[in-house]
């Protein structure tokens, strides 16, 4: 496993080098989406419309931050379960998004998706909530803003710390870390 830095947006060539098990530190935007807005996005892909942002190299993090505190960016901004995205994730991908960060396991069909996009999926701690937010410096509502907290947001962000779960090789952490620890 290595510590790799990377900026955001990240090309194929780049994303190709991370491996399962990588911890990642991002920098740069980030955008936020949770179902409601994951369910509007594939909507407007399907009638032919323009996105609110381009995702092309970009990464969407899985989130619904709680409201800022007097003086902070953002509140609470912890990982949502991202199988709730599985059958909206594929269709962004074909367009070029770069990566997803959440937490849990993925659908098969979207692992797939990754490895023939080039694309990987990033686990960020749950229940660390406070200290995520931390790392991002601001925030703003880009789209969709009726959806509250699950709005679309921009982020930026400086050493955002996550693990790479699934890499555009196949690989999963998740398999490869229960086999590594298993007592047969």
């Amino acid at each position: 496993m290595a510590t790799v830095h990377i900026t955001t947006p990240v090309s194929a060539e780049e994303v190709s080098k991370l491996n399962a098990g990588d911890q990642v530190l991002i920098s740069g935007v980030i955008y936020t989406a949770r179902d409601a807005a994951h369910k509007r996005l594939v909507e407007l892909v399907e009638q032919g419309k323009e996105l609110p942002f381009d995702v092309k190299d970009q990464f969407i993090y899985f989130v619904g931050p709680t409201p800022a505190k007097p003086g902070q960016v953002i509140g609470s901004a912890g990982p949502t379960t991202s199988y709730r995205m599985d059958k909206y994730s594929p269709t962004l991908l074909d367009l070029g998004l770069r990566g997803m960060i959440g937490k849990g396991s993925r659908s098969q069909e979207v692992k797939d998706s990754m490895v023939k996009n080039k694309a990987v999926y990033l686990a960020a701690v749950g229940g660390a909530a406070a200290l995520i937010a931390k790392t991002i410096k601001s925030a703003e509502v880009i789209a969709y803003e009726d959806l509250g907290t699950e709005a679309i947001r921009k982020l930026v962000v400086e050493n955002f710390p996550a693990i790479v779960v699934n890499d555009v090789h196949g690989n999963d952490l998740y398999i490869q870390g229960a086999a590594k620890y298993r007592i047969d």
